[in-house]
């Protein structure tokens, strides 16, 4: 007969907090489930303003017959097939090949840009089209929620998503003029989105997406809408963008530390008057070359930007008192810039 012994077992124990079942808090499955919905109601959102401002996004590039190579993005702005893009993406060519959301292929003409502000205007040959609508810039907040739309690298339709980081920014276009208030945020932009809508969450264009940052991760740039419905009237109305003028051409020149003590001037710098064009503004005000521009408009100037700033800031022509250090003198002068473009 076999005799089987029985082996001794040892048995340790286990710890009374993995033996004994825990309650689970009720709060903890309230705040789970809220996550879960917060996450469900920013693809909602998303979702949603895809849907209304994804078939006004089209991809814009040279007519087959166009030599130029490269492509960008658009959005139609108005059903009869008015859009808005960046010059950089048109300039130099006067017809253009508009491809939709669906994949139609339409010609479209430029009806004229603004390198200034990299924007530029087109029409599509269609109607009855599905279009945006450009929103207020201006009431933008530093973490809103923005969706970039647009066509990188040939990809239509394609999305991404991020918030503003800042904004007030300024970046200098192509002509080398300052472009204000550019909107900063965190969408990832890749080449061929230039020109495609930044829109909130109403799904409302808040800008016009321009440039990114080589090598950078998270940094955008885009015109605000503000801008580009002033560029928009101005090509309607004018076909070209009017800015006001003095009619000078200007050099950035420090100002001796006596002569700011002596006439207690607020800047060490001033914008000098190189050369006072025949029948400008300037001419009819009495400035002449060798003028140092320290004050416009009750503002101080120590450099272009500043002069710039402060025609911008008009809305007609009207007089704007200089202050102008002459012979080491501060002279007061009255100019009354005028419409350019």
């Amino acid at each position: 007969m076999l005799n089987f012994e029985t082996a001794k077992t040892s048995f340790l124990p286990v710890a009374d907090d993995e033996s004994t079942p825990q309650p689970v808090d009720a709060r903890d499955g309230i705040q789970v489930q809220r996550e879960a919905e917060l996450l469900d109601a920013y693809s909602q959102a998303v979702i949603g303003v895809v849907g209304r401002v994804g078939p006004a996004v089209i991809s814009v590039a040279g007519h087959p017959s166009d030599q130029q190579q490269g492509q960008g993005s658009g959005f139609i702005v108005t059903p009869d097939g008015f859009a808005i893009t960046n010059s950089h993406v048109v300039r130099g060519r006067p017809r253009v090949r508009a491809i939709t959301e669906e994949g139609d292929s339409l010609d479209a003409r430029l009806i004229g840009d603004d390198p200034s502000t990299d924007l530029a205007l087109i029409r599509l040959a269609a109607r009855d089209l599905p279009h945006s609508e450009l929103g207020e810039s201006d009431t933008l907040r530093v973490g809103q929620l923005v969706i970039a739309m647009g066509n990188p690298f040939g990809f239509r339709s394609t999305v991404s998503t991020g918030v503003i980081s800042a904004l007030g920014r300024a970046m200098r276009s192509e002509q080398g003029r300052l472009i204000e208030n550019i909107v900063q945020h965190t969408a990832p932009l890749n080449p061929g989105n230039s020109g495609g809508p930044l829109v909130d969450s109403r799904s409302r264009v808040v800008g016009v997406n321009t440039a990114i940052i080589a090598m950078a991760q998270g940094l955008g740039f885009a015109v605000p809408a503000t801008t580009a419905r002033w560029v928009v009237g101005e090509l309607l109305t004018h076909g070209r963008v009017r800015r006001l003028s003095l009619g000078v051409t200007v050099a950035v020149v420090p100002i001796p530390r006596r002569v700011v003590r002596e006439l207690d001037l607020l800047t060490d710098q001033a914008v000098e008057v190189v050369e006072v064009l025949p029948n400008s503004p300037a001419s009819a005000a009495g400035l002449a070359a060798g003028d140092w521009i320290v004050a416009a408009g009750g503002r101080i100037i120590s450099g272009a930007d500043d002069l710039h700033r402060v025609l911008a800031a008009l809305k007609s022509e009207q007089p704007v008192e200089l202050q102008v250090v002459r012979d080491e003198q501060l002279v007061e002068v009255a100019a009354t810039p005028r419409w350019t473009g």
